[in-house]
């Protein structure tokens, strides 16, 4: 893996295709084990999920369910501080087993607003899945119950998660040069 160039920014090589799919698979058997016999909903947070979500929906054996929602508070490489929903929830979720999918959790500030709208629809329980988590940068304490990576607080790209629109399909994850 050789650096590369995201617009402005210049990032190095972070986690491997490789790394990432063997820990997705982990997460997945995880998955498969605790929802057995059970069917749960699985809510993808996208932009940034959508790769992750479905490698790690392709590894379930369990019958589940997924669907996405649209939520926001970054722009270009910071976060703005603001949750912006732009695309809702349009399934019933009381009485479900409900997992959500991120693909990072860093200050926690998104999740933060929108559990208490999962909450209030009362699950019968609400996980989440992350495939990375800045525990450094972390303001607003989540419990992340299934987690890919622990990394530092770094800005990075690739496997979905972007720099202003780019580098979502690159199947690596880099890390900003700094």
């Amino acid at each position: 893996m050789a650096s590369l160039r995201v617009h402005d920014k210049e990032f190095d090589p972070f986690l491997t295709e490789e790394e990432i799919r063997t820990r997705v698979s982990f997460i997945a058997d995880q998955l498969n084990t605790d929802y057995a016999g059970k069917r749960p909903l699985f809510i993808a947070i996208l932009n940034g999920s959508f790769i992750f979500a479905s490698d790690l929906f392709k590894e379930l054996h369990i019958e589940a369910e997924i669907c996405f929602i649209k939520l926001a508070s970054y722009k270009g490489s910071r976060s703005t501080g603001h949750v912006v929903t732009a695309i809702g929830l349009d399934h019933e979720i009381y009485g479900r087993d409900v997992v959500i999918i991120e693909d990072i959790v860093d200050t926690g500030k998104t999740l933060t607003e929108f559990l208490p709208q999962l909450h209030h629809q009362q699950p019968a329980s609400l996980r989440i899945v992350a495939l990375l988590h800045k525990a450094e940068a972390t303001v607003h304490p989540v419990q992340v119950d299934y987690i890919g990576f622990t990394i530092p607080d770094k800005f990075v790209v690739g496997y979905g998660l972007d720099y202003n629109g780019l580098g979502r399909n690159i199947p690596e994850i880099y890390k900003l040069v700094e």
